[in-house]
């Protein structure tokens, strides 16, 4: 792509690496977009595989010396952090307006949720404890310590660019590791660029975090494939994350992936529908929908069915779509023009199955009103299929057998949601779910620093956040200490 003229941000056009700021060594430019008026936000040049391996030796050599500094000092930059990322909120907050499409609303609950995690992960320096254990062998002491990984290869995604990257910096940092993070290319700044400035801001030490901006056809698996990476952090699609997962197993690496959902909604009998309205609407399109654990099926018992249909329509109707620079604005773009015709194709696919309009939804450029379809069957593609929009897709059940059936029936299991007026029934229903998450009278968008985020089946593998990320970041060593002279059957 050719270099353009004038961007707004000219100050985000280089890339960390190495300790140094600079340009990538591709012939390439990136030209980073705001989705909602096509304005030119950034102009980067690529980094190339050059720059990657350049990289993670950097990051190699910066490890070494701060996986010896004190937990003190790892924990007091980490809640630095968390300070100078709420001093900087209306800069956060204004550009993932622009670069990603957010809300404002949207954009300050990533920003507290970003602030969380960074606060968090300034306990676990304090938690990269040893332990010391009897042994069956008279005269011997055993030890087990939990140690860094090393270097971390992380790639990140553009829905919720800044929290999703400072869900893997900060656990990786405070347990001693450096980190190569390949920020996605329609969101560098937010996904990569602002946070390695806040960290070095900070007072993180050069080379410790290293942002990559650069074209897959151009770069390959070279991000996945370089032998200094031991774990390899991926949020993303299941099919992406399938290869990935599979080179990082060819190499021996760890892989930590959180990938898609489908998420289900479940409305018992018993449920307070109101109250059910209320959390579908936000759950289903809280950013547009573009979200790994929105809303994606909502099943209802046929017996409220009727009535939660027509109160979610008029629910609908009041949610406001527009800039989202705008405060009132619920629904922004969608991150690019790809985006939309794929789901305006699940949509007449869907229709053309069977699935009744009850809401017809208004596509202008990259921004679309939200569509409301009732009667879906599970069969049918949008029920099949990861929205990724602004489309409520609504199932009617005869039973709340046939709910759990349905909701298990998906090849993913991330996040889910169900609504009862028995806390007890909600509870064993949510028990059946095969899912990573799943909330009782409440909607399945939540995250938490103390609690473990990750899917079952095609959704992920391994946790983040809370103790689960001490796990994903870090490795243990036994060391036995033999104190007395052992007596061996034979030497």
């Amino acid at each position: 792509m050719a270099k353009v003229s004038a961007v707004k941000y000219p100050s985000w056009s280089k890339l960390p690496i190495g300790g140094v700021w600079k340009e990538g060594s591709s012939d390439r430019y990136e030209t980073v977009k705001n989705p909602y008026n096509g304005e030119a936000l950034a102009e980067i040049k690529l980094a190339n595989k050059q720059d990657i391996d350049e990289a993670y030796k950097k990051a190699k050599e910066a490890q070494a010396k701060w996986a010896k500094v004190s937990a003190y000092e790892k924990a007091a930059l980490l809640e630095k952090v968390a300070e100078i990322i709420n001093e900087r909120r209306e800069e956060i907050v204004t550009l993932l307006v622009e670069e990603s499409g957010s809300s404002q609303v949207k954009a300050n609950v990533e920003v507290d949720a970003s602030i969380g995690d960074a606060r968090e992960a300034a306990k676990y320096p304090f938690q990269m404890e040893g332990t010391i254990h009897p042994s069956i062998i008279p005269g011997k002491e055993n030890r087990i310590y939990r140690n860094p990984i090393g270097v971390i290869g992380a790639i990140t995604p553009w829905n919720w660019p800044f929290y999703l990257t400072i869900r893997v910096l900060a656990p990786a940092i405070a347990t001693g590791n450096a980190i190569v993070l390949k920020a996605d290319s329609q969101t560098p700044i937010t996904g990569g660029l602002l946070l390695a400035k806040i960290f070095e801001d900070a007072g993180l030490p050069e080379g410790l975090i290293n942002v990559i901006v650069a074209d897959i056809a151009e770069i390959g698996d070279a991000m996945v494939e370089h032998p200094i990476p031991r774990v390899i952090s991926f949020t993303g699609s299941t099919a992406a994350g399938q290869k990935i997962g599979a080179l990082a197993g060819q190499h021996l690496k760890k892989a930590a992936l959180e990938l898609g959902g489908n998420n289900v909604f479940i409305v018992l009998d018993d449920a307070d529908v109101d109250q059910a309205v209320s959390a579908a609407v936000f759950g289903k399109f809280f950013h547009q929908g573009q979200i790994c654990i929105s809303a994606n099926r909502i099943l209802v018992d046929r017996k409220v069915y009727p009535q939660f249909v027509e109160k979610f329509k008029e629910a609908t109707a009041k949610v406001k779509v527009g800039n989202p620079a705008e405060d009132g604005n619920n629904i922004g773009p969608l991150i690019n023009e790809r985006q939309v015709e794929r789901i305006v194709k699940l949509i007449e696919q869907s229709i053309s199955e069977g699935a009744k309009v009850e809401i017809k939804g208004e596509v202008n450029g990259q921004l679309m009103s939200p569509f409301v379809l009732s009667e879906v069957t599970n069969d049918m593609a949008v029920a099949q299929n990861e929205i990724f929009g602004p489309v409520a897709a609504i199932i009617p059940v005869d039973s709340e057998q046939e709910a759990i059936e349905i909701a298990n029936s998906s090849n993913f299991g991330l996040s889910g949601a169900v609504f009862s007026g028995s806390l007890e029934r909600g509870i064993e229903v949510a028990h059946a779910i095969e899912t990573g998450m799943i909330h009782v009278n409440d909607q399945t968008v939540n995250v938490e620093p103390t609690m473990p985020f990750g899917g079952e089946k095609l959704s992920g593998l391994g946790r983040y956040c809370g103790e689960a990320a001490l796990e994903e970041f870090t490795t243990v060593k036994w060391m036995s200490i033999q104190r007395e002279p052992r007596q061996f059957p034979f030497s």
